[in-house]
Formats: structure tokens, C-alpha cells, sequence
């Protein structure tokens, strides 16, 4: 005869072997906990971390589908407050390249020291004695504090996170995704987060953890694996950890002073129809044509763009913008393009960055919806190889290659033969007035290869527009590379 095994045992089975079935939030609580008392979490208010060893720049690759930049990390100090929700990070790096590939102000001469900080709902770098609000980063700085194994826990106690098994998934709405991983000592393995991002509406951002010792009873990772975007962004070696360091951050004046530093927008015509947008530290230009408009890049963020699409629209009023040029899909040149695609326009770029800009643009925007993403709009994006003309019958613009640049492979610049004026980003930087200029040997090479493609490419040029500085004459270009002219 056919027993029946009585409902009361398989219950208890259940919870004897799998404890997650008899009530989720008893089960969170102790796992929280236990990987918290494995830390030595719970009595940590700050930390400071210092180390060496790889850093990549972000968003700075020669090409789309290349790994970010690399440097020498000589040394790196990393000091977190969790109470205020502040981090410093304070580093030494040297060049890595040779020859030099890409951006983030390549090539460096001698050692470089980068100060970056975050402070509740502020974001700035320190260069020298200047200091500069910088809103775009604060996103990802925000939640490099709580990817720390120490801030993804305490994160995780504060958030109500779901745990299941050795994973631990949280959010902070408008802020970030997190899923965290466990090992089997209880020790923070793997962190997985995702963060709002002007380029791709979204970032993955991915931290392994390795190596852990005791540094005075607070367990700590003397690996740190950690990468953005689908590359390496840094691969440190931890030499020294200083649980509970004094880690005092201030927001300086002049940064709470200064929210929104991307809306300044000034604007000054340079030939009839052709106007230099600039206020802040990336320019754009604007080219106006019978029935519409040219953007010349959209850079940094949403709030750029929105600005310079407003400025825009008051010196062109009710006539529509087209084009949107991109120059290359750096992320500080391309900050701006999904704002640009939600009011319609064509995105026009170097055919090596079509691929990415599309995808970037059909990206979704969920954890903080865009410009983009409220509109709801669909864009085009149109690659150029080595040369596209665009023209009303009347005025002129080129769109051409500027060929085997080392600081990305598909750099465009635009040309205006009849008002013989150059927009370009990257290649020349304007050095300040009167400063006196570099010898040839120490010429950037960008900067060589630009006057190359003028030469070339037979461009007839008095006026450059540099989307970083000021505007200059081509005379300028030329003493920067050592060249009389």
C-alpha cells in the first residue's frame, strides 16, 4: 500500500535544506550580517587604501571596439568616508603607450598627479591649486564608494536588498543597480554595478575582489580588478589599508557655488552664418545653411547640449538643426549625442564610429530616464570615410578625415573653403596667449599630424576653431609644431 508522507515533514525538509523558502528577510538579515562581521564592516566609518600598479582612461580608446588607454599607476591612494559619502582618489601616472594611442591628454612627459572627488551630490577634480566642478563624473564616483566591499555591504544593510544564495542585489533609484557576490568565507567577490551615463544611458561597471588579508581585524582585497564599459579600467595591487582613517572631505565654495557649470554657453560669429559656441571647457559650432542648421559637436553631457541647443535656437530662431557632426566618439565629444538624437537630428561621423554612436543611441535609459528616452525618438546615424561634402548651393562644408591621427583613428574635422575656416577637436589644443610654444622635438604628435593633413589634403586654412580653447590663426597651429608660416 501507497504511504503518504505527511505535509509537516516536507516542510520541515524544506527549510532543513533549503532555509531561503521559510521567509526571505530572516535569511537576508543573517547573510547581510555575517558577511558584514567577515569584513569587520560594521565597525568601519572610513577607510583609506593606497597601492600601484595599471589605470586605464575611460571613454578614450583610438577606436570604439579597442580597450581603454593604459597607464602606469606609480601610486594610488583611495580615502572613503562612508558616513558622509565622500571619496578621494589622489594618483601618480605615468605614459604606458609607445607611441601614444588615444586620449586623456596623451602624450604625458613625466609623471602626472590626478585628484578626483565626490561628496554627497557634488563631483569635482583638483589640478594644482585650481579646482573644477565636474557634474558629469558624479554618477560613477557616487557609486564607486559603494562598490567597496565594505560600502557594498553597509549599501546593502541600508538599501533592503534581496539576497539569494551568495548574491545580494540592491538599487538607489536614480543613482545605480547593484548585485553583489559572496565567496564562501563571506568575503566580498565580485560587485556588479550599472550607473547612468551620458553616452550610453547606461554603464556597467564590474569589480573583482582578491587576495583578502587582516589589516588591524578589517578584512580587505590586496587585488582589485576593476572594469567599464566591457575594458579594463584599473588593476591595482594593494599595499596598505588604514581602516577608520581620518577622511575629512569639504565641498569647496566655488563647486557648491557653481551647480550647473555646463550652462554657460557664449556665443561669437566668426563669418556671416557661422558662429563659435564656447563657455566652459568643450566648444561646439554652429553653420548655417538656407533651410537648416550644422551642429559641430555636442560634448560632455545632457545639460551641455540642452544649453547650447537652447543658445542655438535664440541666435537661429525657428530655423531646424539637421546635422549634428560629431567629431569621434570619445566620451567627453560625444556626451551630448543622445540628446541631440531626441530632438531628431542626423548624427553624422567618422564610418569607424557609426557602429558604436547606434548602438550608444538605441541604448535604454532606465535607471534615470534621458533626453532621449523621454522623447522616444529614433536618430540616423551617418558615417563619412574620407570626405563628404555638404553644401545648399551657396555655402560649403566639408567633412573630412584627418588620416592616421594617433588620438583616434576615425578623427573628422570640418572645413569651410570659402571662409577658409577649420573646426577640429584634439588634434591642436591652443596653448594660452603668449605662452611661448614647444620646441619641434617636443611637438604633440597630434598636432604634427594635423598640419600634415592640411598640407596633403591641400586645405587653404586662416582660421582655426578648436573645440578646446580659444580661437586662433592658423599661424598659431603652425609655431606649435615648430613650423614658420
Amino acid at each position: 500500500m501507497r504511504r503518504t508522507v505527511p505535509a509537516v515533514v516536507i516542510v520541515s525538509v524544506l527549510v532543513t535544506f533549503f532555509p531561503f523558502v521559510a521567509g526571505a528577510q530572516n535569511t537576508a538579515t543573517t547573510s547581510l550580517e555575517k558577511v558584514a562581521t567577515a569584513l569587520g564592516a560594521p565597525d568601519v566609518r572610513s577607510i583609506e587604501i593606497a597601492g600601484n600598479g595599471t589605470i586605464f582612461a575611460v571613454g578614450q580608446n583610438a577606436t570604439p571596439t579597442m580597450p581603454w588607454p593604459r597607464f602606469n599607476l606609480k601610486s594610488f591612494t583611495r580615502s572613503v568616508n562612508y558616513e558622509t559619502a565622500s571619496l578621494r582618489d589622489d594618483l601618480v601616472r605615468t605614459q604606458a603607450l609607445d607611441p601614444p594611442r588615444g586620449g586623456s591628454q596623451q602624450p604625458l612627459r613625466g609623471e602626472q598627479r590626478q585628484v578626483f572627488v565626490v561628496s554627497g551630490d557634488h563631483a569635482w577634480n583638483v589640478v594644482g591649486d585650481v579646482i573644477n566642478p565636474v557634474p558629469v563624473a558624479l554618477a560613477e564616483r557616487q557609486a564607486q564608494i559603494w562598490i567597496t566591499p565594505h560600502g557594498a555591504v553597509k549599501a546593502a544593510m541600508a538599501r533592503n536588498a534581496t539576497v539569494r544564495g551568495r548574491t545580494i542585489t540592491f538599487d538607489d533609484p536614480g543613482r545605480y543597480r547593484m548585485k553583489v557576490t559572496v565567496d564562501l568565507q563571506n568575503l566580498v567577490a565580485l560587485v556588479e554595478a550599472v550607473v547612468p551615463h551620458p553616452v550610453l544611458g547606461e554603464m556597467p561597471i564590474e569589480v573583482r575582489y582578491l587576495n583578502y588579508r587582516d589589516f588591524g581585524g578589517v578584512k580587505f582585497p590586496t587585488k582589485i580588478l576593476q572594469s567599464a564599459g566591457g575594458f579594463p579600467i584599473l588593476d591595482l595591487a594593494v599595499t596598505d589599508v588604514r581602516p577608520n582613517a581620518t577622511v575629512d572631505i569639504q565641498v569647496p565654495d566655488n563647486v557648491r557655488a557653481t551647480p550647473e557649470p555646463y550652462a554657460r554657453v557664449t556665443s561669437q560669429m566668426v563669418a556671416d552664418g557661422v558662429w563659435f559656441l564656447s563657455g566652459g571647457t568643450h566648444n561646439s559650432a554652429l553653420i548655417e545653411m538656407k533651410d537648416h542648421l550644422i551642429l559641430v559637436e555636442s560634448p560632455i553631457n545632457e545639460q551641455r547640449a540642452l544649453a547650447v541647443l537652447a543658445e542655438v535656437k535664440s541666435l537661429v530662431p525657428g530655423k531646424p538643426i539637421r546635422y549634428l557632426v560629431n567629431t569621434h566618439h570619445h566620451f567627453d565629444h560625444a556626451g551630448g549625442v543622445r540628446a541631440a538624437a531626441g530632438e531628431g537630428m542626423t548624427v553624422i561621423t567618422h564610418e569607424i564610429n557609426r557602429p558604436f554612436l547606434e548602438r550608444a543611441i538605441a541604448n535604454r535609459a532606465t535607471i534615470r530616464p534621458d533626453h532621449l528616452a523621454k522623447a522616444g525618438r529614433t536618430a540616423k546615424v551617418e558615417g563619412v570615410r574620407d570626405r563628404r561634402v555638404l553644401t545648399d548651393g551657396t555655402r560649403t562644408v566639408e567633412i573630412r578625415h584627418i588620416a592616421g591621427n594617433l588620438h583616434h583613428d576615425g578623427l573628422i574635422m570640418v572645413y569651410l573653403p570659402k571662409e577658409k575656416i577649420l573646426v577640429e577637436a584634439d588634434a591642436y589644443t591652443p596653448l594660452p596667449p603668449n605662452a611661448p610654444p614647444p620646441s619641434a622635438a617636443n611637438a604633440n604628435p597630434y598636432s604634427v599630424n594635423l598640419v600634415e593633413n592640411l598640407k596633403t589634403q591641400k586645405l587653404d586654412v586662416e582660421q582655426v576653431l578648436p573645440l578646446h580653447g580659444r580661437i586662433v590663426p592658423v599661424a598659431e597651429l603652425h609655431k606649435a609644431v615648430g613650423h614658420d608660416h
